[in-house]
């Protein structure tokens, strides 16, 4: 019988003839062998994984290095191209007439599987996303202004008891208030009701649900299995290892419960009497296949819709104000030219009246190119045709990818791109240039965010009414705690998290 050390080494020698093959493999026979990049990264998955895990989300400046080094197009580990060219953007997130498909790599790191933004077949995302995107539709989106303004109105409140008490804002958590309330009510067809609730101004569920999301995102890719393990866990435990995890668990569980509430009323609905009014309503409407009204599916549609209808919108407005408060020149021409629609502090103006204001547009857009999105890359396959670009055929099932924020980086497109600048838009639009297409914070093509309308209309008009109304002054905030230090899904600074403090230092009386 073969001893114990005989058996170790036998192991390990299958063990080394098998890396060895594997290496061989990935190195000289794979279909991405031809393309350019590290050996190191062409063989295994531990040069990403040293910077995106152990380092923290640092692989997107590997990848940089990469890209002057070997061009446009690299292989960036055995399976996946990086393409650094905002012109192949739409390629790679095509619309309807091109199939893609999501990696399944990325589509397990936002622990939602069974939600259109987990879903990684295109057919099955199509079929998904036509059950909500009426509800999305700009007619659909312009139908909310009341309620925004409502919103909007609340939190010049807020502003005004801040300034009256001498209160030092956290912006973002003021603005995620409102997109919380907005996308809640949305929804639901009720409000969670952040804006009423002081505590907000210091804390929000939604966003920290987003924070421990994104904490676990680049561990989710490697280690799917965690979140599943996690989610079983005692929640002290969970608590005591990573609050910001056990928040997203307890607003899954709140998700949870909530659907498994509305399927009971819905379930002896008269069928002829149903009204499908809000989204839930819609995404358990009797038309919808059972498949897709389980609880799981429920839960998962819900925290993506919540989190991704809070977060980010909240970031991209907090940017704008951040550089509108730094630049007095700059928020005095934005409060002239809203003047025009806004005759005075009080007034009210719609998304539509809004969106025509060429400088507030420009502020709008640096906003949406300064806070990115997501900075991760979320490649894409197409699955049975070929991609181009320029001399290179890549196979089909090839997942490819680029990063928002080299596209909204880019020094061509956007010179000077670090500094925040309303009049590149005015200008362009002059000349007839067409540089909206390059702002991808909410991706492109069949996949891209499906509430893109409700958060230009969010953010157009918070920022107006806002800026017309009062004057800021940040507040231990500094662009460096808004630039992109490392990548762990959305860009984080070296150290902490997003955020932007203010003090309101003026109330507008004409």
């Amino acid at each position: 019988m073969m001893n114990d050390s005989i058996l170790v080494s036998v192991l390990g020698l299958i063990s080394l003839v098998v890396g060895l093959l594997t290496a061989s493999y990935r190195l000289y026979a794979h279909p991405l062998a031809g393309f350019p990049g590290p050996k190191f990264a062409a063989v295994t998955f531990l040069y990403e994984f040293y910077y995106d895990v152990v380092k923290g989300g640092m692989y997107i400046w590997e990848i940089e290095r990469m890209h002057e080094k070997y061009g446009p197009i690299v292989r960036i580990n055995p399976r996946e191209l990086h393409v650094k060219d905002p012109s192949y953007y739409d390629v790679i997130h095509a619309g309807a007439s091109r199939k893609r498909a999501k990696d399944p790599k990325y589509a397990v790191a936002f622990g939602a599987p069974n939600s259109l933004v987990g879903t990684i077949n295109h057919d099955h995302h199509r079929l998904r996303r036509s059950y909500l995107s009426n509800y999305f539709s700009k007619r659909s989106i312009t139908s909310l202004t009341p309620y925004i303004h409502q919103k909007v109105d609340q939190l010049i409140n807020r502003f005004e008891n801040a300034y009256h008490q001498s209160t030092v804002l956290h912006l973002q958590l003021d603005f995620a208030a409102l997109t919380a309330d907005v996308i809640t009510h949305y929804c639901y067809g009720w409000s969670y009701g952040y804006l009423d609730d002081p505590r907000s101004a210091q804390s929000n569920d939604l966003v920290d649900a987003v924070a421990g999301l994104m904490t676990m995102f680049h561990i989710n890719r490697f280690f799917p299995f965690l979140f599943t393990v996690f989610l079983a866990a005692p929640q002290g435990i969970v608590r005591w290892i990573q609050p910001q995890m056990a928040s997203l668990f307890e607003v899954k569980a709140r998700l949870r419960q909530q659907a498994e509430d509305t399927l009971k009323k819905k379930k002896d609905q008269d069928l002829d009497s149903y009204a499908s009014d809000t989204i839930f309503d819609a995404l358990v409407s009797p038309s919808v296949p059972p498949q897709e009204k389980t609880l799981d599916r429920l839960e998962d549609e819900s925290a993506l819709l919540l989190g991704a209808g809070t977060e980010t919108t909240a970031r991209a407005i907090a940017v704008s104000m951040f550089h509108l408060m730094n630049n007095k020149e700059m928020s005095l021409k934005l409060r002239e030219e809203l003047k025009t629609v806004l005759k005075n502090p009080q007034s009210k103006a719609s998304w539509t009246d809004l969106e025509k204001l060429p400088y507030l547009t420009g502020a709008v857009n640096e906003g949406l190119r300064l806070s990115h999105g997501m900075t991760s890359r979320l490649a894409r396959i197409s699955p049975t045709e070929p991609m181009v670009y320029q001399d290179w055929l890549i196979p089909p099932g090839t997942p490819v990818s680029q990063s928002n924020y080299f596209v909204h980086m880019d020094r061509e497109l956007f010179p000077e791109p670090e500094k925040f600048d309303p009049d590149r838009w005015v200008r362009a639009a002059e000349k007839g240039e067409h540089l909206g297409r390059f702002i991808v914070a909410f991706t492109k093509g069949s996949r891209q965010c499906l509430g893109i309308n409700l958060a230009y209309s969010e953010i157009y008009m918070t920022l107006a009414h806002i800026v017309r109304r009062f004057d800021f002054a940040p507040f231990e905030t500094t662009a460096e705690d808004l630039a992109v230090y490392r990548e762990q899904g959305v860009g984080l600074p070296k150290s902490g998290y997003f955020g932007v403090k203010a003090i309101v230092t003026n109330i507008m009386q004409d």
